[in-house]
């Protein structure tokens, strides 16, 4: 039997849902665990992963959906849990590495699974300079922002701001400007994942910009690269009938 580790999001759902499954299955603590069964919401599931990234022990994820959307879950459900960690289909995600210059020399580097953002932080718009590779392909985007998302990410944050939906393995990255004022009719571009992506903040002191990579924040950037880092791969485990690719390829068929 694979051994098998269980973490929950403290909401109430998820709390019940971790009582019945203690009461009716064997688990083991995460530092002994082969998998591990994650109960919540999207949310949850990406500080799960993030907190195996932190640690570097990264085991595959199996996640129930007891939160509001979901779409990086299995459906929960009580019974045959044996049977569908058996059958799960496997979908590696690599994440973002984003790493970020302040104003005040800070230098930091964070992961993000679904996206990195930039976003301005006053009601001024931000003025970015975009390059990939090293070489400048915009020179100034005026915006509220902009974000570089990966497949998994693609119908997140990316979809919300009417970014272009990226199937598994199609080793691809979405670059999405946030409400774009100049050049209006810039509305983004699909680049292979092994680009590196420099984010450049003009005027930085007088339009202050934050990055966020998914969930955490960094204020007052000067600068942001943001690659792919492939030696922190990490696996999601899906029912077969309800994988993630098929879940992204179907999003775009939504009305």
């Amino acid at each position: 039997m694979t051994l098998r580790a269980l973490v929950a999001s403290p909401t109430p759902p998820a709390q019940a849902a971790e009582e019945e499954l203690r009461a009716n299955y064997d688990w083991v603590p995460i530092e002994e665990a082969e998998i591990v069964v994650a109960l919540g919401g999207d949310g949850f599931l990406l500080q799960t992963l993030h907190t195996m990234l932190e640690a570097r022990r990264i085991l595959p994820v199996f996640g129930m959906n007891l939160g509001t959307v979901g779409f990086l879950m299995n459906e929960w459900r009580l019974e045959g849990l044996e049977d569908r960690l058996a059958r799960a289909k496997p979908f590696r995600v690599s994440p973002l590495k984003m790493v970020a210059v302040t104003i005040h020399g800070e230098h930091l580097e964070l992961p993000a699974i679904n996206e990195v953002s930039l976003l301005r932080e006053t009601r001024q718009t931000a003025k970015l300079e975009i390059s990939v590779n090293d070489r400048i392909v915009l020179p100034e985007l005026v915006c509220d922002g902009m974000l570089v998302a990966t497949p998994a990410g693609s119908t997140a944050y990316n979809l919300s701001v009417q970014g272009p939906i990226l199937p598994l393995g199609s080793g691809m990255l979405a670059v999405t400007p946030i409400s774009p004022f100049r050049p209006r009719r810039w509305s983004g571009a699909i680049l292979p994942d092994k680009a590196r992506i420099g984010i450049r903040i003009l005027e930085a002191d007088k339009r202050p910009v934050s990055a966020v990579g998914d969930q955490r924040e960094v204020r007052e950037v000067e600068r942001v690269d943001v690659t792919i880092d492939p030696s922190r791969d990490l696996t999601l485990l899906f029912d077969p009938e309800h994988a993630l690719d098929d879940r992204i390829t179907l999003e775009q068929f939504v009305a």
